[in-house]
């Protein structure tokens, strides 16, 4: 079954994808965010370019573990994602997963220009990969 992980922000939305076969992620793009509407529609373009057959957002949960006001944004989301797809929607625990991001491409010796392009794409792909590798972790 194939999954596109989404991290959600404000401002953009990191989109991978897994591998046919569910055991890989792949970082496809990040989304500018500009309207409801228009969010929606390119994810259906995508979610038909690869055939995804579920959804696997991050959730935002505190350092803590706790629930603050971006679970309500991802929950709300989720929901917008069910309602236009009629797909599964499984949430995977993201706390970090920005910093690790950062912290690949740092190693990696990536331009601050380039780390702004594809920060969120990277943090799509942990999302989806830490799912795929325990998808057990938060339905």
């Amino acid at each position: 079954m194939r999954l596109m992980g989404l991290d959600l922000g404000d401002a953009t939305i990191g989109v991978a994808v897994s591998d046919p076969l569910g055991f890989t992620a792949q970082g496809i793009c990040t989304l500018r965010r500009r309207s409801h509407r228009e969010d929606m529609a390119e994810l259906k373009r995508l979610a038909a370019e690869y055939g995804v057959e579920a959804f696997v957002l991050g959730l935002p949960l505190n350092l803590d573990g706790t629930r603050g006001s971006a679970v309500d944004k991802a929950e709300s989301f989720a929901d917008h994602l069910r309602r236009e797809f009629a797909l599964p929607v499984y949430f995977q625990d993201e706390r970090l997963t920005t910093v690790a991001a950062h912290k690949t491409l740092l190693e990696n010796d990536t331009s601050r220009k380039k780390r702004r392009q594809v920060v969120d794409k990277l943090a799509a792909v942990l999302i989806l990969q830490t799912y795929l590798d325990n998808p057990n972790t938060i339905k």
